[in-house]
């Protein structure tokens, strides 16, 4: 029988810098609250780590303990895994160093920072690297996903262009990871989640970024079919200096958008060139010659604002359900079924389809875990609402149409953009890749102490 959090908790007090929160504090409920408003989840404590040191005593406390242990960074998790209920999360959110190194082009990141964070610090030396697309994620969970953004096209995913790490492991031992030391680690972290241990420190490559031409072009939504099947054919053939992914969505109720398109539904494009205005405009003719756009918002943006665009609308506390699936082709059928579900269920929910192509074709499958090298798009379908009144009917909106196209994906998905869905989904992510991860999980975590996450199983 677990030992009342109070009893053992003395054990951690007298080595721990940080914050410990427990249920019995008043600041716990705020300091439990994650992104995902539809998750309720109460442990029995709340590690806020303030450097590797408070990590190590963490991990250890909950080892000793026995306690299910979450890692939080910035806690965008759509299923909830930075947190658990009745054990241990250790809050990586008050980590937040950052060290940028203009001369080899490199950044360092603690692992409580937000790509806010990194955008503003690399975005004064003219550079950025490869991350999502809202400035509020954290780079523990988009990085150790895999990571995919406005820059993929160009530069890669964002484990492509992660050149280190330093982890606490379940045993409570602080390594290095990169090609030299540790290389098995190195590679299991670059895609394979929270599965081997505490990444206190990631160090990526930067690339000349500093503004870029982006914005959204929408189409009414009876303009999908045809401006989809025109994309499909488009979008693998465009320059890698043109990224573009595809979107239905409601025109939200508020500035920048014309109060007349308040609550249309719509399907559209939202683009970011990292080339000049004028080199951008031909791509831009031609999606207008398609079908004519009933808006378009796309001009010059220093990359920082374009990375936080969707930060007010899709602000902590909306209910959240999403599924996603890999994409390498999109026949006549799918688009018929996205026809379908075309019309979103609230303001805002939405499906995107990102593309993973270009740069991110160059790394065979085996250099990382991302083993579906030869998707083109990274499709999610989000039904979002702020009322929780509402969740069944995202939900199932969400459900209904994953299930109606996920016949013409490729089985796997970004695991970032998975609920809990079980261990078969899993091993379809990883493919070919999920045994070596397993003997590399048995190595490092031989008895699964971090299993709050999308779980390899150790071999």
């Amino acid at each position: 029988m677990k030992k009342a959090i109070g009893d053992i908790l003395p054990q951690l007090e007298s080595t721990f810098q940080g914050e410990l929160i427990t249920q019995k504090d008043g600041a716990y409920d705020e300091v439990r609250a994650i992104y995902n408003g539809m998750i309720d989840k109460r442990p029995q404590l709340i590690a806020k780590c303030t450097n590797t040191e408070d990590v190590i005593a963490a991990v250890k406390f909950g080892r000793e303990n026995q306690l299910d242990t979450a890692i939080r960074c910035g806690g965008h998790n759509g299923p909830g895994l930075s947190l658990v209920d009745d054990g241990l999360v250790i809050d990586l959110s008050e980590m937040k160093g950052i060290k940028v190194n203009p001369d080899t082009k490199t950044v360092q990141v603690e692992g409580g920072c937000t790509w806010g964070d990194v955008d503003k610090a690399t975005h004064e030396h003219g550079m950025a690297t490869v991350s999502g697309i809202m400035s509020t994620t954290g780079v523990g969970g988009l990085t150790l996903g895999g990571g995919h953004g406005y820059l993929t096209r160009k530069y890669g995913l964002t484990i492509d262009n992660l050149v280190g790490a330093e982890v606490v492991l379940a045993n409570g031992e602080m390594v290095r990871a990169n090609k030299d030391e540790n290389a098995d680690l190195f590679w299991a972290l670059r895609g394979g989640g929270g599965n081997f241990g505490v990444v206190t420190t990631f160090e990526y490559k930067l690339h000349p970024v500093h503004t870029v031409v982006a914005g959204p072009m929408f189409w009414s939504i009876d303009q999908l079919e045809k401006t989809l099947r025109w994309y499909r054919e488009w979008l693998p053939n465009a320059p890698e200096d043109v990224y573009a992914f595809y979107l239905t969505a409601e025109v939200p109720a508020g500035d920048p958008f014309p109060k007349e398109l308040h609550g249309k539904k719509v399907c559209g494009l939202l683009w970011c060139f990292t080339s000049s205005e004028d080199e951008a405009q031909p791509f831009l003719q031609e999606a207008r010659d398609v079908a004519k756009p009933i808006l378009e918002l796309v001009e010059p943006l220093p990359y920082p604002t374009l990375q936080s665009m969707f930060d007010e609308l899709y602000a902590p506390g909306l209910q959240f359900y999403w599924k996603g699936d890999l994409v390498r082709e999109i026949p006549d059928e799918a688009i018929q079924k996205h026809v379908e579900f075309s019309e979103v269920p609230s303001m805002y929910s939405t499906m995107h389809l990102y593309p993973v192509d270009a740069a991110a074709h160059r790394v065979g499958k085996e250099e990382t875990t991302w083993n579906h090298r030869d998707a083109n798009w990274s499709m999610v379908i989000a039904g979002v609402d702020p009322d929780p009144a509402n969740v069944d009917v995202i939900s199932k909106w969400a459900k209904n149409y994953w299930e109606a196209v996920h016949p013409y994906t490729l089985g796997g998905a970004y695991i970032n953009f998975m609920m809990e869905e079980g261990q078969d989904r899993i091993k379809a992510t990883y493919g070919d890749n999920y045994s070596r991860l397993q003997k590399i999980k048995a190595k490092y975590d031989p008895d699964n102490f971090f299993h709050v996450n999308q779980n390899i199983q150790p071999a």
